[in-house]
C-alpha cells in the first residue's frame, strides 16, 4: 500500500512527482511498517519457541492477552522510533536536484539530493538502523538454536520433521527479509551498484510481502506443542 501505487504510476508514466512533504510521509510509513516487521519476526520466533520448548505451558504464557500486548508494543516501537530516522531527513536542505534514482522513496536516495552535510545523518541512521535490526535479529537466532537443541531430543524422525515445519514459513519470511534488508542497509553502498540496490529493494518491498501469504498458507503439520515433547519426558 505504501510502495506499489508509486511504482505502478511510475511504470505507466515513465516517472511519477511527488512533492517533498508526500516523499517524506512515504518515507516514514516505509520505516515504520518495516521496523514493526523486525519486532512482528521476533514476537513470531519467541511464540515458536514456547510452543516447542514450553508446550504444556503454551496456553498460559503466550495468551489471546498476551498476543494483543507484543503486537501493539511492536506498533508503538515501529512507530516511535521512526521519528528518529524522519527528523535527520526533515532537517535537510534540498536544492535544485529534485530527481530520486529509486523507485520510491528510501532514505539514501533522500539523502543524495540533499545539499547538506549528510555524513552525521548516514551515521545516526546507520547506527539506529543497526540496533533496530541486530536485536529481533539475535533474539530470533536465539530462539532457534533452543528449538533445534528441542527438537533434536525428539525420538521420532517424524516427530522431528513435523515439528520443524510448524517453523518452516517463519524461518523462510526471515531469511528473505533479513537477508535482503542486511544487503541494502548494512553492506557499504560503495559496494554495490544502483541496479542491484534497486532489485534488492524491490525484492523485501514487493515480493516478499506478495508471497508472504503464500508461504504461511502452506500446508503444516500438527500444533507444535502437540509432538514436540521429547519421549523421555512422558
Amino acid at each position: 500500500m505504501v510502495i506499489v501505487p508509486t511504482l505502478l504510476r511510475a511504470l505507466m508514466n515513465e516517472g511519477a512527482k511527488i512533492p517533498l512533504i508526500g516523499c517524506i510521509v512515504q518515507l516514514y510509513l516505509f520505516a515504520v511498517t518495516d521496523i514493526f516487521q523486525c519486532f512482528l519476526l521476533s514476537v513470531m520466533s519467541y511464540d515458536r519457541y514456547l510452543a516447542i520448548c514450553n508446550p504444556l505451558r503454551y496456553s498460559s504464557l503466550m495468551s489471546h492477552r498476551v498476543c494483543v500486548k507484543l503486537i501493539v508494543m511492536s506498533w508503538l516501537l515501529a512507530l516511535s522510533l521512526t521519528l528518529v530516522t524522519l527528523k535527520t531527513v526533515a532537517t535537510q536542505e534540498f536544492c535544485n536536484q529534485n530527481t530520486i534514482n529509486h523507485f520510491f522513496c528510501d532514505y539514501f536516495p533522500l539523502l543524495e539530493l540533499s545539499c547538506s552535510d549528510t555524513s552525521l545523518a548516514r551515521i545516526l541512521t546507520n547506527t539506529f538502523s543497526l540496533l533496530v535490526t541486530i536485536f529481533p535479529f539475535i533474539l530470533i537466532i536465539g530462539s532457534y538454536i533452543c528449538i533445534a537443541h528441542e527438537i533434536l531430543k525428539i525420538v521420532s524422525s517424524i516427530g522431528r520433521q513435523k515439528a520443524f515445519s510448524t517453523c518452516s514459513s517463519h524461518l523462510a519470511v526471515v531469511s528473505i527479509f533479513y537477508g535482503t534488508l542486511i544487503g541494502i542497509y548494512m553492506v557499504p553502498t560503495g559496494n554495490q551498484s544502483q541496479t542491484i540496490s534497486k532489485l534488492l529493494s524491490l525484492l523485501y518491498t514487493v515480493v516478499t510481502p506478495f508471497i508472504n501469504p503464500m508461504i504461511y498458507s502452506l500446508k503444516r503439520g500438527p500444533i507444535a506443542h502437540e509432538h514436540a515433547v521429547p519421549i523421555s519426558r512422558l
